[in-house]
């Protein structure tokens, strides 16, 4: 009889990691703009660049690390080739960006968003997919594991905030710590059910070819859900990313805009955090497909809210808004993949139609909202932002195809738990 094991057993790990990760990430995005206006010195149009360029150079690792993921499956050598990259992130801008601005402001915007395209916006399809297929194989909910995310989010907002009033090179030296825990939590932590890996790999144990991969891009489906990623998803970083500048407009000192959006970011993370329980089993129930048509339409609330209120309370609330969409659209784009394409793919397809197409779309935006936000304002901005993710959305009401139903803990080969061994490394 096989030994049954508790889900904590190999679920913790998971959760841990997508902490370490998520508080990087978290970080970066909230505080990048601000530490690049009041420590560097560039423009709303200049950090912009940084901004596009982070996305352009994630077009050079996306693709390349979804087809080598999917050829990986559970082995982790390069996630933690990139834990490892994020350890360097302290060092980088304490000693080495204002070198090479000095040098060249193009030149420094190149190698930021080589860095922490790396890192960020080419290295998170790894992690996630890793994840959903570790979610797969050992019988628990991705959402659930996400929420160590969400707890990062929280703590990060909270942290990072007085670390940067207090030494603004402080809050990189914060992300490297939180690297080096994600490197060993990879190295000796997590682990995979191999007994049931089949759940998460096909039922066929052919390897991938070129003609798979190349399969995905005759899929109508496929195009839709990269053209969604590419107006909802992808303007929803647009506009976070300098929404911190346009939330301090509303306050007489920059310390209290700083503390107010620390403790706004923190109530929006534990909405996260407390939705993220539920929401598997709520998108179980309503379907994927629908849980992602209804995080387009708060996005398009959210926007369209923020660029017409008359004050910070009404900036507050819609802000909070974002801790609903974020385990809608985290919990369904990873169910409707798994139903909707054929698993073997999950991180090519994931890796492309999510984030490929969306890079492609901040690529673009970043630069354009970072330049009308100097000619035409936040408010303007927001709007002709809200108008795009509002008609993609209803392209995708009409052409979005609905997934098969999958459910890992249900669904997933049945049965109890097996032994788990350690993850190949």
């Amino acid at each position: 009889m096989s030994q049954v094991v508790k889900e904590s057993k190999h679920f913790w790990g998971f959760a841990a990691s997508h902490f370490s990760y998520f508080f990087i990430w978290a970080i970066t995005y909230g505080f990048l703009t601000l530490w690049l206006g009041q420590q560097a010195g560039l423009s709303g149009a200049q950090s912009g660049v940084v901004f596009s360029l982070m996305a352009g150079m994630s077009l050079l690792f996306q693709p390349l690390f979804g087809v080598i993921s999917d050829k990986l499956v559970f082995k982790k050598t390069l996630l933690i080739t990139i834990a490892i990259a994020g350890i360097f992130i302290g060092p980088y801008f304490q000693w080495a960006f204002m070198p090479i601005l000095a040098i060249s402001p193009v030149l420094a915007s190149i190698v930021t968003g080589i860095v922490l395209a790396f890192i960020l916006n080419g290295g998170v399809s790894v992690i996630e997919q890793y994840v959903q297929r570790a979610s797969l194989a050992n019988k628990f909910e991705f959402g659930h594991s996400r929420m160590g995310g969400s707890v990062a989010g929280a703590v990060s907002a909270l942290v990072a905030g007085r670390l940067f009033l207090w030494q603004p090179n402080a809050i990189w030296w914060a992300c490297s710590a939180s690297a080096v825990l994600l490197t060993m939590l990879l190295l000796f932590s997590t682990k995979i059910n191999f007994s049931n890996a089949a759940a998460a790999m096909g039922a066929s144990n052919e390897k991938l070819t070129k003609k798979d991969i190349f399969s995905i891009f005759k899929l109508r489906n496929f195009w839709i859900l990269a053209l969604f990623y590419m107006g909802a998803s992808a303007l929803f970083d647009v506009f976070d990313q300098q929404f911190i500048v346009f939330f301090k407009t509303f306050f007489e000192t920059d310390s209290q805009g700083t503390i107010m959006y620390s403790y706004m970011n923190s109530a929006q993370t534990v909405i996260e955090l407390c939705l993220m329980i539920p929401m598997p089993y709520i998108i179980n129930k309503i379907g994927a497909r629908n849980g992602l048509l209804i995080y387009g339409f708060l996005t398009f609330v959210r926007i369209f809210g923020s660029a017409m209120a008359p004050s910070w309370e009404w900036i507050v609330f819609f802000r909070l808004l974002a801790g609903f969409e974020m385990p809608l659209l985290l919990v369904s784009i990873m169910k409707y993949i798994s139903g909707a394409f054929d698993i073997r793919l999950y991180a090519t397809v994931y890796a492309l139609a999510s984030n490929f197409a969306k890079q492609i779309s901040v690529f673009i935006f970043s630069t354009v909202a970072g330049s009308m936000y100097d000619k035409v304002g936040y408010q303007s901005t927001y709007l002709m932002m809200s108008a795009v993710v509002m008609v993609i959305t209803l392209v995708a009401v009409f052409f979005l195809e609905r997934e098969k139903k999958v459910n890992p803990v249900e669904e997933a080969a049945g049965g109890p738990v097996e032994q788990v061994t350690e993850s190949r490394a």
